[in-house]
């Protein structure tokens, strides 16, 4: 069955939710997985405005994304489940490739993915990274619906 599950992760509890879901999926079928967070720095540079060091202010995402991943790999090792970690910086919009890419590069054969679930308007002016990743994938992808708000 699946034995490369890979997870995206952006420190959200919709991402949580897909993460506590992979973790289960995993433990019953003996997988392992590929923990990924995307350090999404093109926010950074088009609001940058220079009130800080920009310098200082992308090594503290740095350092949160490494946080994030190595928490969510000590959560894995306390069900049992084996888990590497990854991170990718983009200063563009390509967060939705680069997890494709990840999904490429681990091999993985199943993508699992924390979803807000919005519709109608507020799906439209926020986009989904889920529902790109869910279309483009080239492997099956497991959507999971985080916490109701």
């Amino acid at each position: 069955m699946y034995k490369r599950i890979l997870v995206p992760l952006d420190g959200s509890p919709t991402a949580t939710s897909g993460l506590e879901e992979a973790i289960r999926l995993a433990h019953a079928l003996r997988a392992k997985l590929h923990l990924f967070h995307v350090v999404d720095l093109h926010l950074v540079y088009m609001d940058y405005n220079g009130t800080a060091e920009l310098a200082d202010y992308v090594h503290a995402l740095r350092e949160a994304g490494q946080e994030l991943l190595h928490k969510a790999q000590a959560l894995a090792a306390r069900q049992d489940v084996s888990a590497e970690v990854h991170a990718e910086e983009c200063r563009t919009a390509e967060t939705i490739n680069l997890i494709l890419q990840e999904a490429r590069r681990t091999h993985a054969d199943l993508l699992v993915i924390g979803t807000h679930g919005l519709r109608g308007f507020q799906r439209l002016v926020m986009g989904s990274t889920a529902e790109g990743v869910a279309r483009l994938s080239p492997v099956p992808v497991l959507l999971v619906r985080g916490p109701a708000a």
